[in-house]
């Protein structure tokens, strides 16, 4: 395996070279509808695609973050909800006088993975969906909301950056040799307090650059190197007529699971089979794409 492999494609992956409007239709369309699908199989099928785009993204770190965030969110949802709710026709045991139900625990597991799964891809929303397609996408529309969303998306991760980069620079000056507790924590609070002070400044530095540059008036153009082609307008058809089968099928009930007072599962079906096959299909498309994009460059590489 390659290096590019165990670190990820990243932007370099075929399908974020796709037009924005396609990478930000099938995001839409991948969290909409996981926000909404409770079904087991529903839940399944987007964790798996998730873990997998978001491996394919960001390699070994990418499933490090995973775990750091899906493991606690899982084990706190299932115990939360097991404990405070208490409906459910199947008593485990009781605590404290109060019935522990397998109803609210398999209720609370299935809310924990949507949420887990909702977080993975917002990460891959995040590698994706750059601050320089969100403007494009929006910056007419909506100028303001277009800079915001896009200054959000990206600052945990400059944040990230930017402490990593000050504690080095405390390090070089000789300042992480303290040995007692309390002197470890006065130099976190005094790096803690440089992040805020430089991220401050740099907002406001951003706020009048973008102000002097005209951003926000009305004529004002942008420069960008997306164009919409043929290629993007396939995708864009076949991902949609996928989400839209895939919605349809939920609003129609073929999805739907009942977890109180007892678990009903949804009748399988022709149609609910299909519903299932087509959000497959759709949530697993980039992964697919960017796998086959990547086997391409590696065998010109190989003929080179």
């Amino acid at each position: 395996m390659t290096e590019k492999n165990r670190t990820g494609l990243g932007e370099t992956s075929t399908f974020a070279g796709y037009h924005p409007a396609v990478n930000f239709i099938f995001f839409v369309f991948a969290i909409g509808i996981t926000m909404f699908s409770m079904d087991p199989a529903f839940l399944a099928l987007t964790l798996a695609a998730s873990w997998t785009w978001s491996y394919i993204l960001s390699g070994s770190k990418g499933l490090k973050f995973n775990l750091l965030m899906t493991i606690p969110v899982v084990i706190l949802m299932a115990v939360i909800n097991t404990l405070f709710t208490h409906n459910g026709a199947t008593v485990l045991f009781y605590l404290f006088g109060n019935r522990i139900t397998l109803e609210s625990f398999i209720y609370g597991l299935a809310g924990a993975v949507m949420l887990s799964s909702v977080i993975v891809w917002f990460s891959c929303f995040n590698v994706i969906m750059t601050s320089d397609k969100f403007i494009y996408l929006f910056g007419k529309a909506a100028p303001v909301l277009a800079l915001t969303l896009s200054m959000i998306f990206r600052f945990i991760p400059l944040l990230k950056s930017r402490y990593t980069e000050i504690s080095m620079g405390q390090r070089c000056m000789g300042r992480h040799t303290e040995k007692s507790f309390l002197e470890k924590v006065r130099q976190t609070v005094k790096e803690v307090s440089i992040l805020i002070s430089w991220s401050l400044e740099a907002s406001i530095e951003t706020s009048d650059s973008m102000e002097a540059r005209g951003y926000g008036l009305k004529g004002r153009t942008s420069f960008h190197l997306f164009k919409f082609t043929d290629r993007d307008k396939k995708l864009l058809i076949f991902m949609t007529i996928l989400g839209l089968l895939t919605a349809a099928g939920c609003i129609m009930g073929l999805t739907t699971i009942n977890y109180y007072p007892t678990i009903v599962l949804g009748t399988w079906n022709l149609m609910r089979i299909l519903t299932l096959a087509a959000y497959g299909i759709l949530l697993f498309t980039p992964a697919v794409i960017g796998i086959l994009g990547e086997k391409k460059w590696q065998a010109l590489q190989s003929e080179i």
